[in-house]
C-alpha cells in the first residue's frame, strides 16, 4: 500500500515535470513549430506518464499539457482565450487525444502487471504442487522401501530358518540317543541308517546355508560394484563342462543336449564365474521342468565380438510381464502365472547370474524356447581384447 502511494506522488511529479520542461523547450521556438508538433510531443509525454505512473498522473499530465498548449502555443499567446474556431477544434481534439492515450496506456500497463502477478502465482502454485509431488512420491517411495525391506526380511529368514531347524532337529535327535533320553522317559533307538540319514541331513543343510550366505556376499558385492573379475582367455566348451559337472546331480531326471558352434573363439572372461551363471541357468532349467525333458545348453558367435551364450527347458515358460522381474534380487517366480506352487531356492541365482553378465558388459534376457514353448535364457559375452593385459 505505501508502495503504491509513493509511486503514486512520483506520478503526479513526473506529471508536472514533464509539461514543465516540454513546454519549456518548445516556448522558444514558437515561431517555428507548428500545432501538430506541439500537440504530438505533449501526447508523447501523457503516454510516457501514463506507462510508468498509470491514469490518474496520465490525467493531471493531459490537463497541464492542454493549459501549457493554449497559453504558449495557440494565439492569442500568453493567455487562455481562444480567437479562433478551429484553435477550438485542435484544443479538444488534443485533450481528448491525450485522455484516450493516457487511459489505455495505463490500461494496457495494469493488464501487464495482472498478466505478471498470474504468472508468478502460477509459478508458485506450480512450485508449491511439485513439492507436494515430491513429498507425497518420497512418502511412496518411504512406504514401497519399508514394504521390500520386510519382504526381503521375510525372504532371508526363511531360507534362513528351513536349513537351521532341519540341522537342529538332526542334531537334537542323535544327541537324544546319545544321553539314551526322550520326552516320554524312553530311549532312542536309532539303526544305522537313521543315523546316517540325519548326518546326511546335516551335511545337506550346512551346505545349503553355506550357499545361501555365499550369495548374500556375491550379491552385497555386486550391488556395490565391488565384484572383482579375473579374466583369462579360456574356451567357452570347457566352461559349459564345467557347469554341467557341477550340476550333474540336479539333472539326473533330464536329458541334456550341448550345442557348441564349431570353431567359437575363445573369450576372454572369469571362467569360474561364467560357470556359475550356466550352473544357475541349468539349475533353473532342472527345477521349472518335468523329468524326463531335455535341457540344451548353446554357444555361438554372435555379431560383431560377441558369444551367445543360452539355456533352454522345455517347462511351462515364464508369462512375459514377469521375465524383467525375475532377475530381482528374492524373486521366486512361478511359471506360466501359476502361483499354486511355490518354487525352492533364495530367488538370488538370476539375480548374481544378472550382475555377473553386466560385469563381463554383457547382456541377459528371457524369450520362449525355440519350439515357442518352455523358457529359453539367453546372454551375451564380448570376446575380449587381445591387447588389453589380464586382470589379476
Amino acid at each position: 500500500m505505501a508502495e503504491n502511494v509513493l509511486n503514486s506522488r512520483w506520478g503526479y511529479v513526473g506529471a508536472v515535470a514533464g509539461t514543465a520542461i516540454t513546454t519549456a523547450v518548445l516556448a522558444p521556438f514558437q515561431q517555428q513549430v507548428n500545432a501538430t508538433t506541439v500537440a504530438l510531443t505533449f501526447l508523447f509525454v501523457v503516454l510516457i506518464i501514463a506507462l510508468f505512473w498509470g491514469s490518474r498522473p496520465a490525467l493531471l499530465a493531459s490537463v497541464l499539457g492542454m493549459f501549457c498548449f493554449n497559453f504558449f502555443f495557440l494565439p492569442p499567446l500568453y493567455t487562455l482565450t481562444i480567437a479562433h474556431a478551429e484553435n477550438w477544434v485542435a484544443l479538444i481534439v488534443f485533450f481528448t487525444t491525450a485522455l484516450a492515450v493516457g487511459q489505455l496506456s495505463a490500461r494496457a500497463k495494469e493488464r501487464a502487471e495482472e498478466a505478471e502477478s498470474r504468472k508468478r502465482e502460477v509459478e508458485s502454485l506450480y512450485t508449491q504442487l511439485q513439492a507436494a509431488f515430491e513429498r507425497e512420491s518420497e512418502a511412496e517411495a518411504i512406504k514401497r522401501s519399508e514394504r521390500l525391506k520386510s519382504a526381503l526380511l521375510d525372504a532371508v529368514t526363511h531360507d534362513l530358518r528351513t536349513p537351521l531347524t532341519s540341522i537342529k532337529a538332526s542334531i537334537t535327535t542323535l544327541i537324544d540317543e546319545a544321553r539314551g533320553q526322550t520326552d516320554e522317559n524312553q530311549p532312542v533307538i536309532l539303526d544305522q541308517d537313521s543315523r546316517f540319514e540325519m548326518l546326511e541331513v546335516i551335511d545337506q543343510e550346512s551346505d545349503r546355508l553355506n550357499r545361501f550366505i555365499g550369495d548374500l556376499i556375491d550379491l552385497a558385492r555386486i550391488e556395490a560394484g565391488e565384484l572383482r573379475l579375473r579374466r583369462r582367455w579360456g574356451a567357452v566348451d570347457e566352461i559349459v563342462s564345467t557347469a554341467l559337472t557341477r550340476a550333474k546331480p540336479l539333472t539326473a531326471n533330464h536329458h541334456v543336449e550341448i550345442m557348441t558352434e564349431k570353431e567359437l573363439p575363445v573369450a576372454r572372461v572369469d571362467a569360474n564365474a561364467v560357470s556359475e551363471v550356466v550352473y544357475t541357468l541349468v539349475d533353473n532349467a532342472a527345477k521349472y521342468s518335468p523329468p524326463g525333458t531335455t535341457i540344451t545348453i548353446d554357444a555361438r558367435r554372435g555379431e560383431g565380438d560377441l558369444i551367445i551364450m543360452a539355456v533352454e527347458d522345455e517347462g511351462r515358460g515364464i508369462v512375459p510381464a514377469m521375465r524383467e522381474r525375475v532377475f530381482d534380487k528374492f524373486f521366486r517366480a512361478t511359471r506360466n502365472g501359476d502361483i499354486s506352487t511355490q518354487p525352492s531356492g533364495t530367488g538370488m541365482g538370476l539375480a548374481i547370474a544378472k550382475g555377473i553378465v553386466e560385469a563381463h558388459e554383457g547382456r541377459i534376457w528371457i524369450e520362449p524356447g525355440r519350439e515357442g514353448e518352455g523358457t529359453r535364457v539367453v546372454f551375451t559375452l564380448p570376446i575380449g581384447d587381445q591387447d588389453v593385459s589380464e586382470q589379476s
